[in-house]
């Protein structure tokens, strides 16, 4: 009987690729942290949280979606149509965009002469 897939491929990589995002999500928002309040004030010791908890949901999901992914890819009675959704890259995309406006509004507030 041959297997349906080669198990140490694509979902596996995917799934690595993910976890190191999320990994490196997480040390940039603990270095935020102890970095951007002596910078920008404490106020933004909150984007520095809020992406730690972000990184932590994220690698929830990546879990869950590579889950997902090898079920279907091992069951012989998956319905083609059935994938993970694109609720990993809409969240990452939008926080980040988010925290880039956040960061250059308090740059450009830093740079106005007083």
């Amino acid at each position: 009987m041959s297997s349906l897939f080669d198990p140490g491929l694509q979902p596996e990589r995917t799934g690595l690729a993910w976890q190191r995002t999320c990994l490196s999500l997480l040390a940039g928002s603990l270095a935020a942290i102890k970095v951007l309040p002596p910078v920008l004030g404490p106020w933004s010791m909150l984007l520095g949280l809020a992406g730690v908890i972000e990184a932590l949901t994220l690698l929830v999901l990546v879990r869950s979606r590579y889950l997902l992914h090898n079920r279907l890819l091992t069951s012989t009675d998956g319905l083609p149509g059935q994938v993970a959704s694109g609720r990993l890259i809409i969240t990452l995309s939008l926080t980040t965009l988010i925290a880039g406006c956040v960061l250059l509004a308090a740059v450009l507030n830093m740079a106005q002469p007083w």
